[in-house]
């Protein structure tokens, strides 16, 4: 069978832990309807609230196995992935995002 090699290609990533960890999040970002700015962090503009109907908060992950209030939810070109704690957030090479698990990361990708 043909073998591949994945191109060199730089990307931007961050590391997410809880609401706000995303530098493009602006969780103290005004309101739109008064314009006030927050005393609390609101939701993040990339990685929002995890939020399931039908689905409890308290339910374990399959991935990570904390509860699912400790995630977060990202909108991706392939649909919407839940987002655990120590995932990266990879800004790909057409300004898509989508979340990697930690050790797939440090597999795949080096600090230039």
């Amino acid at each position: 069978m043909p073998q591949y090699r994945k191109k060199p290609v730089e990307i931007e990533a961050s590391q997410w832990f809880k609401n706000g960890d995303h530098p493009k999040d602006d969780v103290y970002r005004k309101f739109e309807d008064t314009g006030e700015v927050p005393t609390e962090p609101r939701e993040g503009k990339i990685v929002r609230y995890w939020r399931r109907p039908g689905h409890g908060g308290e339910v374990a992950c399959r991935h990570c196995g904390r509860q699912m209030h400790d995630h977060g939810w990202i909108d991706t070109l392939e649909g919407g992935h839940t987002v655990c704690p120590g995932d990266w957030i990879i800004t790909g090479v057409k300004g898509e995002l989508y979340p990697v698990k930690d050790e797939i990361f440090h597999l795949t990708y080096e600090a230039v």
